[in-house]
Formats: C-alpha cells, structure tokens, sequence
C-alpha cells in the first residue's frame, strides 16, 4: 500500500490523470522526467538492453528447441517476457539474410582463388590439341582471362606469377599458330581485356532493349519494366563480355540484388502461407490472425535454423586450416539442424492445431509441397531483381 499512496495526488503531466503508478494507466507515460544527470541515461540504457536481453533468452532457446511452444503461449496470452512474433521474424530474417550474402561471397571469392590456381598451373599443353588458328586464339583469350581474374586478387607474389604464365601461355599458343602457319598472337593487350574479345561487344551492350507494350498496362509500369529487362541485359553482357574488372562488379551487383530482394519476397510469401493454412484447416474455426501467427513463428524458426547453418558453415571453412577438428565438428553441426527443420516444422503443426498423426502428415506435406513451389516462385522473383540491380 505504501507504493499505490506515495503517488496520490499526483497527477500525469502529459494528460492530467490521477497516477496510481510509475505509468499512466490512460496514456502510458513515464512519471520520471527525461531531464535527469547523465550517470541516470547509463542506467536507463543498461536496463533496457537487460531488459531486451532477458526477452531474447526467453524467446530463442524455445523457438529452436521447443516446438510451438511460442505461438501457444501467445494464443494464451503469456506474452510480455517474448520478443513479438514479427519483429522476432523480421531480425532473423535480416540477419540470415545477410549471413547467407557473407557465405556467398567467401565461396565466391575460394572459388576464384582456385581458379587462380589452376590458371597459374597451366601448362598450356592443351594447345596442341587445337586444330584451327581460331581455335587457339579462343582458348588464348579463355586463359588470359582467368590469368586477368588471377591477377585481380591483387597479391604481388600472384601478380609475378600471372606475368610469367601469361608470357608461357603466349609462347606455348605462338609455337602451335606457327604450327599451323598462322601469325602470332597478338602480345600487345592490355591487362584486364582478353585479346580476343569481339569488336562488336561494346556497342551491343550500348543498345538499349525494345520498350516494352502491353496495352493494358499504365505508362510507369511499361517503363519500369523496360528498366528492369534493360538493368538484366547490362548485367549478364558485362559477366560474358567485360574485362575481369567488371565480370566481378557485376557479379557482386546481381547477387546484392538477390540477397537485397529476398526479405520482401519473404515478406510477401509469409502471409501467402497464413492463407494456405487457414484453408488447410478451415473447419478448425480459427482466425486468420492465429494462422499468420504460426506462419510467423515458423518462418522465425526457418531464418534462425538458416543463420545457425550457415555459421557453422562459415566457422569451419575458416577452422579448418588452423584447426582441422574443430572446423570438421562445426560442419558436423549443420547436418543435425537440416534434420531438425521438418520435424520441428511437423510437430509444431500436430501440437498447434491438434490432429491425429494421418491428417497432420497429409496436410503436412501437401502444405510443404504448395510451398515449394510458392518458395520458388519468390527465388526466381528475387533472381530475377537481383540480375537487374
């Protein structure tokens, strides 16, 4: 009692309601002035994130490890201590999100450096095998091309080497034109650009795409589309046609684009998948809210498993050179979870709408087989946006 009276009297500044708390149980301000010493703003933040930190503990040990256990503490209204369910999907998803992108440009930049490899091991022993001048020039320009894709990685040592394997590989392609009693290669090309690079190559990529008409279509959605065919066809010419320099510019372009698309297609598809549920299980009565809720906490559940993967995936790439065992039981780890993810995903569909074993496993997979193909049609969609960033 001596808490509830030592506010009597008090009044809320912002709208004049007799406080019975800390809060006003009208407008929900603060009775504590923000004006206050700076040591107070240190324990307002250090509150906050414990207080933030204490939720996350709560919330991600069950949500990977206890089947529906969230979405049914939410339907019965203990739901204070939990991250809410879209902010606690729109995080994950962020975040595997760009861990994937990560993963994706170190295997793209491990492939490269064995390519690099490879090119700077050639031989160029192959050449003897060509049977035309235009032949040997083609597999020149082929080589010179992963040696300028070498040569990009930027290391002095590689770049010597680079220098060395061009001039052998010259050599090696000037023995077997004269051979076949055609003039040398040309040896003047400027790094970066492969010799035999078509002439007409440049001005093709400068040729803008037909405008797009579709009668029905509004003017800005005609132009938009036009854009996006025209941003398609730059990229793909450049990663063909382009030096080195920009093949990897629009390598890292399109796959910004795919990685930056994926969280709204994502966010397109979760409701889609509400609505699957809700007519997989219209006699249960349910709202359509409760279905968007189990999407949600399905779709958390997925980008966490998803980010746990591709960590460990990560880790023991970057392990196993300094530490063998410990990168080979980090990537023992992710075959567990890719297991894990169905079955959690089952269960939680059995404990939530509580059917026998039969219906679940019926509805289980032709909810995964519609899925499927929504989930592809939503990566092509992203492919599709990223090509054209």
């Amino acid at each position: 009692m001596k808490e509830l009276t030592s506010f009597e009297g008090v009044h809320c500044a912002n709208c004049s309601t007799p406080l019975e708390g800390e809060y006003c149980h009208h407008c929900g301000q603060s009775v504590h002035s923000v004006l206050r010493p700076v040591h107070g703003l240190f324990e307002e933040f250090f509150e906050t994130f414990l207080h933030i930190d204490g939720r996350i503990l709560h919330t991600l040990p069950p949500l990977l490890l206890k089947p529906g256990f969230l979405t049914l503490e939410y339907f019965s209204g203990r739901r204070v201590r939990y991250i809410a369910p879209f902010r606690l999907m729109f995080v994950l998803c962020l975040m595997s999100f760009f861990v994937m992108h990560l993963a994706a440009n170190v295997i793209a930049h491990r492939i490269e450096q064995k390519h690099a490899h490879v090119v700077l091991l050639d031989n160029g022993n192959d050449f003897a095998q060509a049977q035309t001048p235009k032949q040997v020039n083609d597999l020149l320009e082929r080589k010179l091309s992963g040696l300028d894709a070498a040569r990009q990685l930027g290391n002095p040592n590689v770049v010597t080497q680079v220098d060395n394997a061009e001039r052998k590989l010259r050599e090696q392609a000037n023995d077997r034109l004269t051979q076949l009693g055609a003039a040398p290669a040309n040896a003047s090309t400027a790094p970066g650009k492969p010799s035999g690079l078509a002439q007409n190559d440049d001005s093709d990529m400068d040729m803008p795409v037909p405008q797009v008409q579709i009668s029905w279509l509004p003017d800005i959605a005609k132009q938009r589309l036009t854009e996006l065919f025209q941003g398609i066809r730059d990229n793909i010419q450049t990663y063909r046609h382009g030096s080195p320099t920009a093949r990897q510019e629009a390598e890292q372009r399109m796959i910004t684009g795919v990685f930056g698309a994926l969280p709204g297609t994502m966010l397109v598809l979760i409701p889609v998948f509400a609505l699957l549920l809700a007519l997989v299980y219209l006699f249960k009565r349910r709202l359509y809210m409760e279905h968007l809720i189990v999407a949600l906490h399905s779709h958390a559940f997925l980008f966490l498993s998803l980010l746990l993967i591709f960590l460990a995936g990560m880790l023991s790439t970057w392990l196993k050179p300094h530490a063998a065992w410990v990168g080979y039981a980090m990537g023992v780890i992710q075959a567990p979870l890719m297991i894990w993810i169905p079955t959690y995903l089952l269960i939680m569909q059995k404990r939530i709408y509580r059917q026998g074993w039969v219906m679940t496993l019926v509805k289980f997979f032709f909810i995964a087989w519609c899925y499927c193909w929504l989930l592809g049609y939503a990566l092509l969609i992203a492919a599709v946006l990223g090509m054209a960033h």
